[in-house]
């Protein structure tokens, strides 16, 4: 077995020992979103919407809740902790890389973030009728790049924080302004128009979600301005992650 298998491994036990990250990351989207589904006026089609039902137009947020928690709350606080803890430090004597740490950390981040997509795709669909992915090439586009963005601005705040307490509030700051560009905290469509454009551009891109899980009939046209915001968020995603490796230290 590889010294990147068996940390990935590793990795993936210490993941699921984690309540925050597994309950909140990967379970809390789809429940929350299954929880308001249980509301009979947020299933129906509503005038207030444009005639979409709100379940529809709030599901890409509630997977934007899930891919922060595992992005900008787990990432940052496992790396600084572990440097914190020496573990980089003894890990830089042996013939393992701490870079391969690093890699397991992203691998097991993206596989629970793809379960936690999964996961509130398949229950929307089956329990509150949310159609399917329309442009699941897209959306895939979409989920792929904007986590990316995410991972990476999670993996800056971890190069920069001595301590994992100090990992823990910048990401936590970062978190919350996501969050809220996101509409988790109000939905979108009910922000102030800046604040909503504001969100379009920002990591993990919301509109860029729902542009490839709900199409053109509810997300309006895509073009141009699809492809300006998968642009910023691969940017982002670059730019992020070279400052991130140019300033990471391992001790």
């Amino acid at each position: 077995m590889s010294a990147l298998r068996k940390l990935t491994v590793a990795e993936a036990k210490l993941f699921l020992r984690e309540p925050m990250a597994v309950v909140f990351g990967v379970l809390f989207p789809t429940a929350i979103l299954l929880g308001l589904g249980a509301v009979p006026a947020l299933r129906q089609p509503s005038p207030e919407f444009g005639g979409v039902r709100f379940v529809e137009l709030w599901a890409p947020s509630a997977l934007v809740l899930g891919l922060g928690i595992v992005g900008l709350q787990h990432i940052p606080v496992a790396v600084a902790g572990y440097r914190e803890r020496g573990i980089l430090r003894r890990m830089s004597t042996t013939p393992v890389h701490p870079g391969t740490v690093l890699a397991a950390q992203l691998i097991v981040a993206l596989a629970a973030a793809v379960v936690a997509a999964v996961l509130l795709i398949v229950s929307a669909w089956l329990v509150l009728d949310v159609p399917l992915p329309r442009r699941p090439v897209g959306f895939a586009a979409a989920f792929l790049l904007g986590f990316g963005a995410i991972l990476a601005i999670g993996m800056l705040i971890a190069a920069v924080a001595p301590t994992a307490r100090v990992a823990n509030g910048l990401a936590t700051v970062v978190y919350m302004v996501t969050m809220f560009a996101g509409g988790v905290f109000l939905p979108r469509f009910l922000l102030p128009d800046f604040l909503m454009r504001l969100g379009d551009y920002t990591p993990p891109g919301a509109q860029s979600l729902l542009v490839g899980w709900s199409g053109d009939a509810v997300a309006g046209a895509a073009g141009s301005a699809q492809l300006l915001r998968l642009g910023i968020m691969a940017l982002i995603a670059v730019a992020a992650g070279g400052a991130a490796a140019k300033l990471f230290r391992w001790e």
